[in-house]
């Protein structure tokens, strides 16, 4: 199969529905030539009813990047998959979560801060290392983050945990590039996903795009944002590393 992911297999998190960025970039890795194994949190079989959706249907793995054995075993659960010997090339990062409370930036307790921070910017760093034993000849991590250089209204504490993200993202860059393991981020325009509904005032964050976006954004289009994960994870990017790729239509370099 041709494609700029021909030969390669992909670990993809955080697919959830058909409207998500992740089910986008699994699809597209598909159709570019990748083997795809997913993970899924909790409603399993419902991740496993989506996996079914893709061009060819792939592997859910039961994946809790809070829980230690979970991901000592990642590795080993993702070679049943492949094939004994058989490695990852690719590993998109796309979980995220933060408490109802961890959306109040001033009243928030340091239990929900915690959480957010830990399931949105650490389990970079332990899914990684997790699969570390998979890329003996390295490959490329692609996270998800959403622009974390400024205060946006009503995203309060996941902000700070998406700067964490983009932060273990550089520091991931460092230390695994002798590996020839690249860590990149894509800097998402907001999608009306099922993520997006459990964010407090959704409504309004989003509506900055329907004003500031130079080339416009599709709330409801997940596709680009999948194609630049899909590019990252490719060879055309062989020599960068601890970038954040803007996929949001324009919005990050507009002025106030």
């Amino acid at each position: 199969m041709s494609g700029i992911l021909a030969g390669k297999r992909i670990l993809v998190t955080g697919v959830l529905t058909d409207g998500s960025i992740a089910f986008h970039a699994a699809k597209i890795a598909q159709e570019e030539g990748a083997e795809v194994v997913l993970t899924g949190y909790g409603r399993l079989t419902l991740v496993q009813r989506i996996a079914k959706r893709l061009p060819k249907e792939a592997p859910v793995i039961e994946l809790d990047v809070t829980n230690q054995e979970r991901l000592d075993s990642l590795a080993e659960k993702v070679s049943e998959h492949l094939g004994e010997g058989v490695g990852l090339d690719g590993i998109v990062h796309s979980i995220a979560f933060g408490p109802q409370g961890a959306f109040n930036f001033l009243e928030a307790s340091w239990e929900d801060v915690a959480t957010a921070v830990q399931v949105s910017a650490y389990s970079l760093k332990s899914l990684t290392t997790a699969c570390l034993p998979l890329m003996p000849r390295g490959g490329s991590v692609v996270g998800l983050t959403f622009d974390a250089q400024i205060a946006w209204p009503k995203y309060d504490w996941m902000g700070v945990a998406k700067a964490a993200l983009e932060s273990t993202s550089r520091y991931l860059a460092r230390d695994l590039g002798a590996r020839n393991v690249r860590c990149n981020l894509v800097s998402a325009g907001p999608i009306k996903s099922m993520a997006a509904k459990s964010i407090p005032g959704f409504e309004e964050l989003a509506d900055v795009w329907n004003h500031r976006a130079p080339i416009g954004w599709e709330l409801t289009d997940p596709d680009p944002a999948g194609r630049g994960i899909v590019a990252l994870l490719s060879d055309f990017f062989p020599r960068t590393t601890g970038e954040i790729v803007h996929v949001d239509g324009g919005v990050h370099m507009m002025g106030a």
